[in-house]
């Protein structure tokens, strides 16, 4: 990997010996850190936007400042980018925003899914600790509501979707792969991945907030049910968390949409 001390080669030439970009190697330095107050604040953007995903950074301000927090737009912007948050309707810069050759159509409307791997969901949430935030990245079979697999990372580098993508794609392959239109999934090694696996790419409509229900079905009842009721003193204790209650989730948490079946019980039973 890439000495950014090295005494001999510079960057730029181990990133060329590398066959990589050297801005990637620029872009993997230690992210930014917030204060505790920024912390806080965030933890409570996130509770409001589970509660309110069609909140923009007016309202949300609107409401912080309701609730005494003292905030401007300004702040609340640039906070809630840090956190990953898109607002489920369209802005005036979302075509500056992302790259329009990336995009692909969305191919799940009047799509009878009946069958596991057939269709698989994939989504990046905010997840809050006690003196930090991590980031999650689920996979999630949208017949049965299994999770395939998950990724917690520090930052949002596209790095730790790769990863977790790989690691699910080598066990089992759905036919159709559906993500929302953010950077993460509208990039060429994404799409050269799924391509590799023969899947076909599905992105949500622009405004459309329905378009990926399950999952975010799923980040809330994980919020909701485990996230808010605890705090976790770092990264293992909030991975333990998740696998613990993956566990209740895929095995004991009776589901409405599958006729309070479990979601383990149905997607060994029909994939």
């Amino acid at each position: 990997m890439v000495e950014r001390d090295h005494p001999k080669i510079s960057i730029k030439r181990q990133a060329e010996l590398l066959s990589i970009h050297r801005t990637n190697v620029y872009r993997q330095r230690e992210p930014r850190q917030e204060t505790p107050e920024n912390v806080q604040l965030m933890h409570e953007i996130d509770k409001l936007y589970t509660k309110h995903p069609f909140f923009g950074y007016r309202r949300m301000s609107s409401k912080l400042q309701e609730q005494g927090w003292r905030v401007n737009r300004k702040r609340v912007q640039r906070l809630m980018r840090v956190m990953g948050i898109e607002v489920i309707y369209p802005s005036p810069n979302l075509s500056k925003r992302y790259h329009a050759q990336y995009i692909r159509p969305y191919l799940l409307r009047g799509l009878k899914i009946d069958r596991p791997n057939q269709v698989w969901g994939i989504d990046i949430t905010y997840l809050r600790m006690g003196k930090g935030f991590m980031y999650l990245f689920v996979i999630i079979d949208w017949y049965s509501r299994k999770i395939i697999d998950y990724e917690l990372s520090s930052t949002l580098e596209k790095a730790f979707v790769l990863t977790c993508l790989k690691r699910a794609l080598g066990r089992c392959q759905p036919e159709i792969m559906n993500s929302d239109q953010g950077s993460h999934f509208t990039n060429q090694d994404y799409l050269d991945l799924l391509i590799k696996h023969n899947v076909n790419v599905s992105m949500d409509g622009k405004g459309r907030a329905r378009d990926n229900s399950r999952t975010e079905r799923f980040f809330r009842s994980l919020k909701y049910e485990e996230i808010y009721l605890n705090e976790y003193e770092n990264p293992r204790a909030l991975r333990k968390a998740i696998t613990a209650y993956l566990r209740f989730y895929h095995t004991e948490r009776p589901h409405q949409a599958l006729g309070y079946a479990k979601p383990a019980d149905v997607y060994a039973r029909t994939a």
